[in-house]
């Protein structure tokens, strides 16, 4: 119990060193009813001092690499509850996704699970943008989609920070994964419902945070007669208790300036706004969000809260 008589929950940051794990530990830090366990920074790699911590912890929150992920969670055991912000288990059996608003039981199979796996900041505007649709079937399962996307530079982890941060700054907007085989294909494609993989093709831009998600449509992908009416009934009553969830008015050309329309607007915050423009011909679905927020430490936030029972706002 803390001093004013709150439960006080231990949670251990696997991983805390990193671009997401100092974003969660700065929420996490300030709050009366968390109670961080820090490891000794000689001893982070050793794994007896990591096992001790995880068996002390409500929670383990994973800020590691895929592989050194599946290892942690091989040797902590089912009876330790882990949030895993890797990409290791985002499409795993026994793995539940950690985005609340993708179905109506999310959440209540979040609170449930020891294995809750946070999802990608990428993928986290891609399916809320067309999770709905294709569940209502506005978008066929078997359609073709395509999804691009900006992101600030901050998305690329510390070793790109110090490389835009730098005397030599890199080109101001630089396209990548031109494999296309970007690692967040699979839960893009798992939790849309989509019969293929998008064509996923991301960008980072001279900026630090924020993101724009942007999957554009042929009308002939859509059924209905209007459906930029249709997306937007689609998108409110799939959201219509979300509180992070902001849907904007069919064309709303009074949100760009200048034209321009603002991938940092949601920064500092877990808000996700969505775009719909319609013309007879095209459609284009935007989302907007905070790469280091609800596409990273504010969705692992969430998702904390919901696990240990604590409201699911807290710290947000």
């Amino acid at each position: 119990m803390s001093n004013d008589g709150a439960i006080m929950h231990k949670v251990f940051i696997d991983g805390q060193a990193g671009t997401t794990g100092l974003r969660i530990h700065a929420l996490l830090r300030a709050r009366g009813d968390i109670e961080l366990l820090e490891i000794d920074a000689a001893r982070r790699k050793d794994a007896a001092a990591k096992l001790e911590l995880i068996r002390a912890a409500d929670l383990t929150i994973l800020c590691l690499p895929d592989e050194a992920a599946r290892e942690t969670v091989a040797m902590a055991g089912r009876d330790a509850r882990i949030l895993d912000a890797s990409t290791a288990h985002r499409v795993s059996p026994g793995w539940v996704y950690g985005l609340p608003e993708l179905t109506s039981n999310q959440r209540t199979a979040i609170r449930n699970s020891n294995r809750v796996s946070n999802p990608g900041c990428y993928p986290t505007g891609f399916l809320l943008a067309l999770a709905p649709l294709v569940r209502v079937r506005l978008v066929p399962a078997d359609a073709c989609i395509t999804v691009n996307a900006i992101s600030g530079y901050s998305g690329g982890g510390n070793k790109l920070i110090e490389k835009y941060q730098g005397s030599e700054r890199p080109a101001a907007l630089r396209p990548y994964g031109l494999h296309l085989a970007h690692k967040h294909i699979p839960e893009m494609q798992t939790w849309a419902g989509l019969e293929h993989p998008p064509l996923f093709v991301p960008a980072v831009a001279d900026f630090y945070q924020g993101m724009l998600v942007n999957v554009p449509l042929c009308i002939r992908q859509i059924e209905g007669n209007d459906p930029g009416a249709g997306i937007l009934a689609a998108w409110r009553e799939s959201y219509k208790d979300e509180a992070w969830i902001r849907v904007h008015p069919l064309n709303d050309f009074a949100e760009p300036v200048d034209g321009y329309l603002d991938p940092e607007l949601n920064n500092g915050g877990n808000f996700v706004d969505l775009f719909c423009y319609a013309t007879k011909e095209h459609t284009l679905l935007i989302a907007r969000l905070d790469n280091l927020g609800k596409g990273a430490a504010g969705a692992a936030v969430q998702n904390l809260n919901l696990m240990l029972g604590c409201d699911e706002s807290a710290g947000l």
